[in-house]
């Protein structure tokens, strides 16, 4: 197993977005809706990554899963505040089933993503219910902390293609639909 470079997991979510092309994808209205979804997933990402988190959005909802983006809910701040942190301490990411740093470089200097795996931690990590979601720079470097190795990591098969795991911290794995699901 591999983690992806941006290039790679754009390709990837081109592929399965048809003809609906990347942009625009998550709806300017900033509406969000979880109904018709299987699981629901907390996206925590950096606002530097924006189309990484509209091709994000395409891979997960592509197996049935749901995305929350917190700029694409319309209860919250146009600009973050404390409002914006009381919010997601205390409802969204235990509203949703799952948690997914998506871990780019910029993620991982950005201290509200910081921030929000810790408070993701303790309620998400015992029953499996938080992954990284680690993306490369397309030189192939990723600057993960060390404390992120205490993490389960979403991966890509190195031997088949579109064939995604969930690699935990002990070496043991899951693929990423059967997690998703539980």
């Amino acid at each position: 197993m591999s983690i992806f470079t941006k290039t790679e997991f754009e390709a990837l979510a081109r592929s399965k977005s048809g003809v609906r092309g990347l942009r625009g994808v998550i709806n300017e209205s900033r509406t969000f809706s979880k109904s018709s979804a299987i699981t629901s997933i907390f996206i925590s990402h950096s606002h530097l990554d924006k189309a990484i988190v509209e091709q994000a959005k395409i891979f997960f909802e592509n197996i049935g899963i749901s995305i929350y983006v917190d700029w694409a809910d319309a209860t919250m701040p146009e600009r973050t505040n404390g409002t914006t942190a009381t919010k997601i301490k205390n409802q969204i990411i235990n509203a949703n089933d799952k948690f997914v740093l998506l871990a780019t470089n910029n993620a991982i200097a950005s201290k509200w993503c910081n921030w929000e795996i810790g408070i993701a931690d303790p309620f998400k990590l015992t029953p499996k219910k938080i992954a990284i979601l680690p993306l490369a720079d397309n030189s192939g470097t990723w600057n993960g902390n060390e404390y992120l190795q205490i993490y389960p990591r979403i991966e890509k098969s190195a031997i088949f293609s579109d064939t995604y795991y969930v690699k935990y911290p002990d070496g043991t794995q899951e693929g990423l639909t059967t997690w998703l699901r539980r």
